[in-house]
């Protein structure tokens, strides 16, 4: 199988990648399993450049093809907010994805609803030889007051999907390998996977 190192360590999101690639012959490592310690500041401003800087990175201190992706939850209420700081929404130190979805909340408390959001992510692939490409993908709901479901992390559990009924945190993982932001930019990263792979 080939290795195809994910530039990441969260374990959460290496079960995601590893279920949308699970029907190829790219066998997805993270940095720990090659020895690599690795702390990339997500100083970029858009998600593209987060995901550059990851998977450069990461291909310049392993020497595979590195796979890195920046997502973030942009809620309308809130101006598009949180954006690129979804991972890091609590206003605290250590905070938990429980923590983050409990602030969102807190922040949406005096708006409105429905609150239309959308998941975004930017998946960057980048070569030990300096090559970078990039995919996008996008999934549209709304966030709810209450969590509802156990699968998946981070958001998960309040973005709801109309037209399923349900939330993110509900869905099977064949059901959101369908429609979820990150399966978009997956399925769309195929193929210039496929050709690096075999050049």
């Amino acid at each position: 199988m080939a290795k195809l190192l994910l530039a990441s360590n969260n374990q959460g999101k290496l079960i995601e990648m590893r279920s949308l690639l699970a029907d190829t012959s790219f066998q997805l490592l993270l940095l720990q399993d090659v020895g690599v310690q690795l702390k990339v500041e997500e100083s970029g401003s858009t998600y593209a450049e987060n995901a550059a800087l990851k998977a450069r990175a990461g291909a310049l201190a392993s020497g595979l093809i590195t796979l890195a992706d920046d997502s973030g939850l942009e809620v309308a209420a809130l101006g598009g907010k949180p954006g690129l700081y979804s991972a890091r929404y609590a206003q605290k130190p250590g905070a938990s994805d429980a923590d983050r979805r409990a602030f969102l909340l807190q922040e949406l408390a005096q708006q409105a609803r429905p609150w239309p959001a959308r998941f975004r992510c930017t998946v960057a692939i980048a070569t030990p030889a300096g090559e970078i490409y990039f995919t996008e993908g996008e999934c549209s709901g709304e966030i709810i007051p209450e969590e509802r479901g156990t699968n998946g992390f981070g958001y998960d559990p309040i973005f709801f999907i109309p037209c399923l009924g349900k939330t993110m945190a509900e869905l099977s993982t064949e059901e959101k390998n369908h429609i979820s932001h990150r399966a978009m930019a997956m399925q769309n990263a195929r193929p210039i996977l496929t050709e690096l792979i075999i050049r």
